[in-house]
């Protein structure tokens, strides 16, 4: 059995980058007790996943028009890091 390569499409799809957050004490319990409630496994793929939601659903609310500004959005990728 020989072992193919992956995708091209799924080494842009790796996670490199790392992200730091910190919780205070009523936070962190608060989150432990979701994740106990509501049997969450993966705490990095769930706080992953709400920002990601969160995000992903500000830019549908503020979504371009035909006069915006030119103020950087996640459809104006003309922006330098």
């Amino acid at each position: 059995m020989t072992v193919r390569r992956p995708i091209i499409k799924e080494d842009r799809l790796k996670r490199t980058n790392r992200l730091s957050l910190m919780l205070n004490n009523r936070e962190m319990r608060a989150l432990g007790i979701y994740c106990n409630r509501y049997r969450v496994k993966n705490k990095s793929e769930f706080m992953r996943e709400t920002i990601m939601k969160a995000i992903l659903r500000r830019f549908t609310e503020e979504h371009p028009t035909l006069w915006e500004e030119s103020e950087p959005t996640l459809f104006n990728q003309n922006v330098s890091q």
